[in-house]
């Protein structure tokens, strides 16, 4: 049975491990620190680019792939794990956004269910926002997941099967290749034999390939969030307005986000993106001013040009591949993300164009 070895803990190593497993692959999961602890336990959640109509094509086919798949996906880790990932179809609505006339001819174009909508619809729909807003548009089936929970469920499912290590806490130091081939990782615990390697690193993948003397287009970018918690179904839908959203939970919790900050492996929070998340909370929803933030925190995205992510096998090293660089859309894009992957680990013909994600071309050698 041939053995894998996946880099990193995140959404696209778990995911792809599980897609490894389920076409009869053994699979090793090293991850530096624990389990879906770094950028997929720190985001939104929200199973779709924040602004859709901006994207290439690249960028939309994993999207509408997946967001034809999340739920299903979640259904089934619910069943099997008992972990409910929480996928909850709320809508979003885009409050007075500029590029209004833009999102509707795309959306007319991808045979989207974007619609323009007027004052009177966003107040009933969201009676608690702020006043003043005049129109918006409207996707009543952009759903969000509650990314901690969907880890904690992808983290249990891949330990019920035999065919599965994990090695939490476990730096992977070096690629182990003889005759150009993978033959396995030296980690901080010894090594790891693999017939191939999968780095899905999130933000620390262009260092990991940088000890290989590669250029990988790959930095972190910092993103910081604010968590309100009010009654349960006090807020209705996701709202999005001048770049900063809020996105309930079942239980009544509320996100508030994010920041863009290119400000290297620092996951410290500031008391100036307080001061500006805490802002835009009110001028959203003034109701939030008399609450107190529950807490903030950070995480690192992992960054790449129009973030188009890199999926595919590494040029010159058989047996290394790469599921990275999703900049600000990892959990959106996963599951269209890994099933390609692992369909051209496996020979299979991908559902989707591999073209615009394949590495030839796209990193340097130092």
């Amino acid at each position: 049975m041939q053995q894998v070895v996946v880099i990193g803990g995140g959404v696209m190593g778990c995911l792809t491990a599980l897609e490894l497993l389920d076409n009869g692959r053994q699979v090793c999961l090293l991850e530096r620190g624990s389990t879906g602890q770094e950028a997929s336990w720190a985001g939104g959640g929200i199973v779709t680019p924040l602004y859709p109509w901006r994207y290439s094509q690249a960028i939309s086919a994993l999207a509408e792939w997946s967001q034809a798949h999340y739920s299903r996906l979640c259904q089934q880790l619910h069943q099997r794990t008992g972990v409910d990932p929480e996928y909850t179809e709320c809508g979003l609505i885009w409050l007075d956004h500029a590029e209004q006339d833009a999102a509707l001819a795309w959306a007319t174009e991808q045979r989207s269910p974007l619609t323009a909508v007027d004052s009177d619809f966003i107040y009933q729909q969201v009676s608690d926002l702020a006043p003043g807003f005049t129109r918006g548009i409207w996707h009543p089936q952009l759903a969000n997941v509650r990314n901690p929970r969907l880890m904690a469920a992808l983290k249990k499912r891949l330990l019920q099967f035999p065919e599965f290590t994990l090695l939490e806490d476990t730096l992977a130091t070096g690629l182990k290749v003889e005759g150009g081939k993978v033959k396995g990782v030296a980690h901080s615990r010894g090594e790891q034999a693999a017939d191939a390697v999968v780095v899905a690193a999130g933000a620390w993948s262009g260092d990991w390939l940088g000890d290989l003397g590669m250029e990988l287009a790959v930095e972190p970018v910092k993103g910081q969030m604010l968590l309100y918690k009010a009654a349960p179904g006090w807020l209705p839908s996701m709202v999005l307005n001048e770049s900063r959203y809020a996105i309930p939970r079942r239980d009544g919790h509320i996100l508030i986000g994010s920041t863009l900050e290119y400000a290297g492996y620092d996951t410290s929070t500031t008391a100036q993106a307080l001061e500006s998340l805490r802002a835009s909370a009110h001028g959203l929803l003034p109701a939030l001013a008399e609450m107190q933030p529950v807490v903030q925190w950070a995480g690192l995205r992992p960054g790449s040009p129009d973030g188009i992510p890199f999926i595919g096998e590494v040029p010159g090293i058989e047996g290394l591949w790469l599921n990275t660089g999703h900049f600000r859309n990892g959990l959106v894009l996963a599951p269209a993300s890994c099933r390609l992957l692992v369909d051209l680990m496996t020979g299979k013909t991908p559902e989707m164009s591999a073209e615009p994600y394949r590495i030839e071309g796209r990193i340097g050698i130092r």
